[in-house]
């Protein structure tokens, strides 16, 4: 990963013109170039990662292994949901967690170098001022607004068939994107009920302002960050599979 391992910008335009370049090539790997940047997220290999240099290049590549990484380091693992999911959906979701990226990269810059608050409020503004790699990718416009109630129905929906007899489980633990007049008695039914619900890969307990995903095989429950999954990807998974089932199914 070379394209600009040694730059570090150091003033609010510099630290814009590095965000420019990045978000340039993530685009161009996203549009212009999709076919070889799906020919290079091969889910048979290594967790992969999309990276944006200055240069406005791209790079699939595995992650940093120096820890802590020079920068925050990108979405890990994004060629594994490559042949589970449409193409476009795939591609959406990629330019969702690299809008993400970018930002985490800008603001990392703003820490590093003592940006104030307005140089932080001047930087976003400069960066809220383009369209999103996800507008970009997608050609759509602030449509989550109107998708929050379809992402809950159907996460809720998802769950409620991979779950035998848990459905109403999976509407309250997802119930966290509906807007509901009665969510404080909801939210203390909730904590009552699933208290002690574990998430398969932490172990911590349920909270109702997290987001859970129920694995259709085995019937844990993990927390959406734990496993990766955000509730725009699983609108779009009708059997949701955790790392764990996954892997089993996939070595004979």
């Amino acid at each position: 990963m070379d394209g600009g391992a040694a730059y570090n910008p150091r003033t609010v335009e510099e630290v814009f013109r590095d965000f420019k370049g990045r978000r340039a090539g993530m685009i161009r790997a996203l549009t212009t170039d999709v076919e070889e940047f799906y020919q290079q997220c091969d889910p048979e290999k290594e967790n992969l990662c999309l990276y944006g240099f200055p240069n406005e290049q791209w790079e699939v590549n595995l992650p940093a292994e120096e820890v802590p990484p020079e920068l925050p380091e990108p979405a890990l693992g994004i060629n594994f949901a490559r042949d589970g999911m449409q193409e476009k959906d795939w591609l959406s979701l990629v330019a969702v967690h690299s809008d993400a990226w970018l930002l985490a990269v800008a603001f990392y810059f703003g820490a590093r170098f003592g940006f104030d608050k307005s140089d932080r409020k001047r930087l976003f503004t400069m960066i809220n001022d383009m369209p999103t790699i996800f507008e970009v990718v997608t050609g759509g416009v602030k449509k989550q607004g109107k998708d929050k109630s379809l992402v809950s129905n159907n996460i809720s929906n998802k769950s409620k068939t991979g779950s035998k007899g848990r459905g109403s489980e999976a509407s309250k633990l997802s119930k966290g994107l509906a807007k509901e007049e009665d969510e404080g008695l909801l939210d203390e039914e909730e904590e009552e009920e699933h208290g002690e619900t574990l998430c398969g890969a932490c172990g911590e307990n349920y909270a109702s302002d997290e987001f859970w995903i129920c694995c259709d095989l085995c019937e844990k429950w993990f927390h959406g960050k734990c496993v990766k999954i955000t509730p725009a990807r699983a609108e779009h998974i009708k059997q949701y599979k955790c790392p764990s089932c996954s892997n089993k199914r996939a070595r004979p």
